[in-house]
């Protein structure tokens, strides 16, 4: 696909449900007792992967005008006829393997081909210590996954990473073992699941870094209202701060400190962004935020604030790029074990565009304001990749390969930008 250079971005733009909330709100609640109601729901590969998930779990999953209403197993899943199939959403099987492994049942699953390359190792691995029986390829390293769940017992772990798929796959399975789970991160993940469980009756304790719960305890359904991600809206904050005479309101935001690294990032480096309307949604603090270009400069990324803005790198990258003097991302390796090696895939698109961007093991380095040219994207079926690739491509026009990637995160994404265009 051929797109071209753009003049500045200007409008209202409603981005699309959080796809963290949107995967936690159909788990959670298909796992809890009663009926919920979840409104904004991300339309989305990845948590259409999960939907089916449930859906063959025996949750009752009905789409209606105002929303999608989830009917909860009470806390009892039932054996799935077939292997599941997670796609391309590290966050469906992760969570899964988690909740599944306390069940009465056998389950396997896989994805595609993306997804069996990724590591499962930090969640197998910790499982099995509460007595999960797991196996899959590379000692449980490797998906496919074969869950046997059963009799568990709660522990204290402590997880090399910051993560949340980690931490929740935990709780989630803390919550049917035996005793009281204790997860003490290296650093501060996403609490999504720790806000939504709160709010579906649960109690957990934090203490820094320390989160823990009882086993035990019921969840009770709870409707949801699914605010704006702001992943998604990274990337038209990025673009309207690009490019010279932009102006865009990104509405209903969600601005969970936990995820909002990606603010702290862009103020830093002088974009011109505020936040209005704010109000909090169930249990998630939200926003509008209004952004008009700005000059943009240099910044170190890296250190604590990796965790909250990890999705965030490769669209950071294009800002970088345009923006003056040098940026550098460091203490970021765990973007090689996403949907692509990010590191690579971020390098070698930019360089498509003739930025002199350099990997390092653990980030990237770019010397901003070298004059970019007509690039050519290939994502590598990463949506990220593609959609800050697209955004580069408002600069000076680009050959984008793939586009349909975009889907698992963001469908719409190029209509969306093409409508901003005047």
């Amino acid at each position: 696909m051929n797109l071209l250079a753009s003049g500045p971005l200007c409008g209202t733009v409603a981005i699309p449900g959080d796809k963290s909330l949107s995967h936690r709100a159909l788990m959670l609640n298909g796992f809890a007792s009663g009926r919920a109601r979840i409104r904004g729901l991300l339309a989305s590969e990845d948590v259409a992967a999960t939907a089916r998930c449930m859906t063959a779990l025996g949750v009752g999953i009905t789409k209606e005008d105002d929303g999608v209403i989830v009917e909860g197993r009470g806390g009892a899943l039932l054996e799935p006829p077939d292997v599941l199939d997670c796609g391309n959403s590290g966050t469906t099987i992760r969570l899964l393997t988690g909740l599944l492994s306390g069940q009465d049942l056998l389950a396997v699953l896989t994805g595609d081909p993306s997804l069996r390359r990724r590591p499962m190792a930090r969640i197998s691995r910790p499982l099995r210590e509460m007595g999960a029986r797991i196996d899959g390829r590379e000692e449980g390293g490797r998906a496919p996954l074969t869950i046997r769940g059963g009799a568990l017992v709660n522990r204290t772990f402590r997880p090399e990473h910051a993560s949340a798929q980690v931490k929740t796959a935990l709780l989630l399975a803390g919550l049917q073992g035996a005793g009281t789970q204790t997860i003490i991160e290296p650093g501060q993940s996403r609490d999504h699941t720790e806000r939504m469980l709160a709010a579906m009756g649960v109690v957990l304790r934090r203490e820094g870094l320390a989160v823990s719960l009882d086993g035990g305890q019921r969840l009770s359904a709870c409707d949801v209202d699914v605010p704006g991600d702001i992943s998604s809206a990274a990337f038209f904050l990025v673009a309207a701060s690009i490019l010279p005479g932009s102006e865009l309101r990104l509405t209903g935001v969600g601005l969970n400190p936990t995820r909002s690294g990606i603010l702290d990032v862009l103020w830093r480096m002088g974009a011109d962004i505020t936040i209005e309307e704010a109000r909090e949604v169930c249990g998630e603090p939200v926003g509008d935020l209004i952004v008009r270009s700005a000059a943009l400069c240099g910044t170190i990324i890296g250190g604590a604030e990796i965790p909250r803005l990890i999705d965030e790198l490769p669209i950071l990258a294009v800002a970088a790029a345009a923006a003056s003097g040098q940026t550098t991302v460091s203490d970021a390796a765990e973007l090689r074990v996403k949907e692509s090696d990010r590191i690579a895939t971020t390098v070698a698109m930019l360089a498509s565009f003739g930025a002199a961007i350099f990997p390092k093991p653990d980030g990237f380095v770019i010397d901003g304001g070298v004059a970019l040219q007509p690039g050519t994207v290939h994502p590598r079926g990463d949506h990220r990749i593609a959609m800050a690739g697209a955004v580069a491509g408002l600069l000076v026009g680009c050959e984008l390969a793939d586009p349909g990637c975009m889907a698992v995160s963001f469908p719409g994404f190029l209509s969306t930008l093409s409508a901003l265009q005047g």
